[in-house]
């Protein structure tokens, strides 16, 4: 058996990171370091945080929950995620989740197959030495999350009505 992929070996805190709107995502593992078969990103969503309603058309999109509490949706069933859990959601499967504690949650992000992760590091502001705390969100970071999902096949979908 001939192996061409590079063993990949991530310790503790290190990664790539990107802020995309105030959430810490640490990227693990890029697609091109799997030829392309999964990304893997560890994000820390900070209290009251929410991702809206959306889904995937390229890829599965799976979640372990290391710390926190999540609450997903998926239709109408609310999920409520605490350390220990793991959630898979098929390809066009529409969901959202959110943090519904006052601390922040930790969870890993599996995107299968892999390139999503290119999304997040481009509406996303890279950690530098200067920027470690989340900088606010503004209007013009959601306008250019919104206007970048249809590149990578992310469909935001309307905010059911309360």
């Amino acid at each position: 058996m001939t192996i061409n992929q590079p063993n990949i070996i991530m310790q503790p805190g290190e990664g790539t990171a990107s802020w995309v709107l105030g959430d810490l995502y640490t990227f693990k593992v890029f697609s091109e370091d799997t030829n392309q078969a999964y990304a893997l990103i560890e994000i820390v969503m900070q209290p009251d945080s929410a991702v809206p309603p959306h889904k995937h058309t390229n890829e599965n999109e799976s979640f372990y929950i290391q710390e926190g509490e999540v609450e997903f949706q998926i239709g109408e069933q609310i999920i409520l995620a605490t350390p220990g859990t793991f959630l898979h959601f098929p390809q066009g499967q529409p969901h959202s989740f959110r943090n519904i504690n006052t601390k922040p949650a930790k969870f890993l992000c599996w995107l299968t197959p892999g390139g999503l992760e290119k999304f997040f590091r481009e509406v996303g502001t890279p950690i530098l030495e200067q920027n470690t705390t989340p900088p606010p969100v503004t209007e013009a970071d959601i306008n250019k999350l919104l206007a970048t999902a249809p590149k990578y096949g992310l469909e935001i979908l309307p905010t059911p009505a309360s």
